[in-house]
């Protein structure tokens, strides 16, 4: 099926979605929408990135520790208020703001490449 969604094979090697664990989550007042701040382990080539994520429908900052996510970390930094985010987690977008982290159903490496 061909529409102008669509983007070519190339385009999609350039996203560069990874594995990485939360390690740290606190609170994002200065948000417009209700929010956390995320610190994310990536493993050694790509470190530790920031992200803010509107995800608190569904879950608690303390629940969030040492849960492995899949994330995007190649677009260019974002502000976010007070906030500059690296990268963006990824979830399943329901209603009413509702978001389901994805993830691996096994715990990989930080920094595993999704592909």
């Amino acid at each position: 099926m061909e529409s102008d969604r669509n983007i070519s094979w190339n385009e999609f090697e350039n996203v560069e979605m990874r594995v990485g664990t939360v390690i740290s989550a606190e609170d994002f007042p200065e948000a417009r929408k209700p929010a956390f701040k995320l610190r994310i382990d990536f493993g050694e080539a790509i470190g530790v990135l920031r992200t803010s994520a509107q995800i608190t429908q569904r879950y608690a900052k303390e629940e969030l520790i040492g849960r492995q996510i899949v994330a995007v970390v190649n677009f260019p930094e974002k502000q976010i208020a007070n906030f500059i985010s690296q990268c963006l987690i990824l979830g399943a977008m329901g209603e009413g703001g509702d978001v389901v982290l994805l993830h691996t159903d096994a715990t990989v490496p930080n920094g595993l490449r999704i592909g």
